[in-house]
């Protein structure tokens, strides 16, 4: 695995790939990689002949008050598990390469209506700063293929339209969400949780699986059971910050006969903040 720490260098290994018109993938990370990560990069080895991880802690992501001093930074870890996976080149770009005027000083890609909802409501700015840094990663990688997780749901949907926005030549892929044995999605904060916050994290999933149960059986009253949905979780120990059912592939409130759906949570267990999704399909 050839690890790549400039763009410059970066840039010479992807043209000796082109030049040998070999594909390549790109799989956008914060690094603190688990298994779902690992996931995508095996997914990314079926799409292109070459599979490049970009290993970033994006800080025009993060707010004001939100962990970006804090967040595991587990560099050495990460690499062994990339090469185990066959990862042809790993890319450790700093602040000072990608941001070279600064965060506050780089112009930015804003996509409209869609970050403004859900987490983007809760989270002012932060679907710029990552639109930001994967159209950066895009347009310097001309990467032909990138993989994202479906556990951000959102964040695939926003990547989605600003790909269909500025006619980006690259397909994304999504990738379903890997679970725990007992239905924790897997996240990099999940290490932030205590013992007994990470025994009861999972009933999150099982939240949401009751609400797939409800309109898979025909309930139509949403909003009932979006409330319901969230005393239960307030009973359970959550601070729910929302848990919403969606049309799937437009991410705006469902119709009556809308049949393909989504319900989308986030929730603070702790300090500790988690999401999750669930794809409800009716007949």
């Amino acid at each position: 695995m050839l690890i790549c720490t400039s763009i410059k260098q970066l840039q010479r290994a992807l043209d000796s790939y082109r030049l040998a018109h070999k594909t390549i993938a790109l799989v956008p990370t914060m690094g603190n990689l688990h298994e779902g990560h690992l996931q995508l990069v095996k997914t990314a080895h079926k799409h292109a002949d070459a599979v490049l991880v970009s290993l970033f802690v994006n800080p025009t992501q993060f707010g004001a008050n939100e962990d970006l001093d804090n967040y595991p930074r587990t560099l050495t870890d990460d690499t062994n598990k990339l090469d185990e996976v066959n990862t042809d080149i790993l890319f450790t770009p700093s602040a000072e390469d990608i941001y070279p005027l600064g965060g506050e000083n780089t112009s930015h890609v804003h996509v409209p209506q869609l970050t403004n909802i859900l987490c983007g409501a809760s989270r002012p700015g932060h679907f710029d700063g990552v639109t930001t840094v994967v159209s950066k990663l895009f347009y310097m990688t001309r990467a032909d293929v990138a993989v994202f997780g479906e556990k951000d749901f959102q964040q695939l949907a926003v990547i989605r339209r600003m790909v269909e926005d500025l006619n980006i030549p690259i397909k994304i892929i999504g990738e379903p969400i890997v679970r725990e044995t007992d239905g924790l999605a897997m996240s990099s904060r999940n290490g932030y949780l205590s013992e007994d916050e990470r025994s009861l994290a999972p009933r999150l999933f099982e939240v949401l699986k009751s609400v797939q149960e409800q309109v898979v059986s025909g309930q139509k009253d949403f909003k009932s059971i979006e409330k319901q949905a969230k005393e239960k979780l307030k009973k359970l120990g959550f601070k729910p910050d929302y848990i919403t059912i969606l049309n799937k592939n437009t991410l705006a409130p469902p119709a009556q006969n809308d049949t393909q759906l989504i319900v989308i949570a986030a929730a603070l267990l702790g300090s500790t903040r988690l999401i999750d999704n669930l794809a409800i399909y009716c007949e």
